[in-house]
């Protein structure tokens, strides 16, 4: 079970040894990097190219860890109780009517070996890495209301990205395999792009991939534009027909672009860019 990339996303060498070096060890498979850089979709793509259905779990700040395993409805079981004359108390009297499945019993349980993505993990309270430790460490937990010890079937491949929001503790960091998915160069990212718009012209590649870098390096930026970002402003570019004059300035200064709006996502960040536009107009 090797991945070897996939069509529809574009993984460096660095990224497939991690993914199957993570797969060899039977270990989660940690992916930190900055927002829209694709560690989700990762996930996706790896799950579709080796075959295995995707199991997510997309955390929360009010995220606890015992959802993942299962949660105990004991407010429908009273109700039901309540009206236990309707259908004999049969429902009632099974426990097991009650109890919701996480997406950990439903992974642990499958027939079949699975992908399970926990995204995000960053999110939920500092303690919550460390209340999965067990869990993911021995691929089993005790249910306690049913009595019964939930086994994993097949080990599933794991998945869990992270924002750098919050230290994850280091006994989790411990049982994982690590990768940091470095923001592309301007080569891959031509082939990302690619990948999205195989037809765009190349010298409005060229002078968009040259005014989204001059962006993404203004020194001070709140917020860089990511590649993601990238994608939605060439997909503008595309649909409001914007001339290749626009993107190109007559010297190399950075100008305003056309839809800004798609790469700077707060109003600091714009005001810095204007204030730098106006500097070097004031200097030429």
């Amino acid at each position: 079970m090797k991945f070897q990339g996939s069509d529809n996303y574009v993984a460096t060498q660095d990224l497939m040894l991690a993914v199957n070096a993570a797969i060899t060890l039977k270990r989660p498979l940690l992916v930190k990097g900055e927002p829209g850089t694709g560690k989700t979709m990762l996930a996706e793509e790896v799950a579709q190219s080796l075959g295995l259905p995707l199991l997510q779990w997309h955390i929360k700040s009010t995220t606890k860890a015992q959802q993942g395993l299962y949660e105990y409805d004991a407010v429908s079981r009273l109700r039901d109780s309540q009206l236990k004359d309707l259908d004999g108390g049969e429902r009632v009297s099974d426990i097991n009517n009650y109890i919701v499945k996480g997406v950990l019993w439903q992974a642990f349980t499958a027939d079949q070996p699975v992908a399970l993505l926990i995204d995000e993990i960053d999110k939920a309270d500092i303690e919550f890495p460390n209340d999965l430790l067990r869990e993911i460490d021995r691929m089993e937990f005790y249910c306690y209301e049913t009595r019964e010890l939930i086994r994993a079937k097949h080990r599933p491949v794991v998945f869990i990205t992270s924002n750098n929001e919050k230290e994850l503790p280091d006994a989790f960091l411990r049982r994982c395999f690590f990768h940091y998915i470095k923001f592309p160069d301007a080569e891959t990212m031509k082939h990302i792009v690619g990948v999205h718009f195989p037809g765009l012209k190349q010298e409005l590649l060229a002078a968009a991939m040259k005014t989204f870098y001059d962006v993404r390096n203004l020194p001070g930026l709140k917020k860089k534009p990511s590649t993601s970002e990238l994608l939605d402003w060439l997909k503008l570019l595309v649909a409001e027909d914007i001339p290749l004059e626009a993107l190109q300035s007559k010297d190399d200064k950075v100008a305003v672009p056309p839809l800004v709006g798609a790469l700077l996502k707060n109003e600091q960040d714009v005001t810095l860019f204007e204030k730098l536009v106006f500097m070097q107009r004031n200097n030429r």
